[in-house]
């Protein structure tokens, strides 16, 4: 688990540690889960990653947006959907326990061709036509 360790208002100075371990480790990429604390630090983290060049995959599109290499995973704008569907059904009466559990169906492959290219990696053709989006 991380330490807080405040610098510039971010955890920086420990996730330095962190990707040092990596690299020492013989890391060959970093796979970053989802989790409010790494997304409300993500561009520290692909800042990192770029300059450590290790190629990291994360879960949500806007960490390739941010210069991240790619992003597998939900739809955030189909999850709200979904939240305010819910909160519609349950506004109208509808007991919350009574609402099915429903999971995400729709999942998002985004490539960044830029930050790829700066890693010196090559994205295989078949990946580039299968991906939702490519960043160049």
């Amino acid at each position: 688990m991380l330490k807080r360790t405040v610098l510039n208002g971010r955890y920086q100075s420990r996730f330095r540690c962190v990707f040092a371990d990596l690299l020492r480790q013989g890391a060959g990429a970093l796979l970053v889960c989802s989790s409010p604390f790494f997304a409300s630090r993500r561009q520290p983290l692909v800042v990192l990653a770029a300059r450590q060049a290790v190629p990291a995959i994360y879960e949500w599109r806007e960490f390739a947006a941010a210069g991240g290499l790619m992003t597998y995973g939900t739809n955030l704008n189909d999850a709200y959907r979904q939240m305010g569907v819910y909160t519609g059904r349950i506004l109208k009466g509808e007991k919350p326990a009574d609402l099915p559990v429903l999971q995400s169906t729709k999942f998002v492959l985004v490539i960044n061709l830029k930050t790829a290219k700066a890693l010196g990696l090559t994205v295989p053709l078949h990946l580039q036509q299968i991906a939702d989006e490519i960043i160049e």
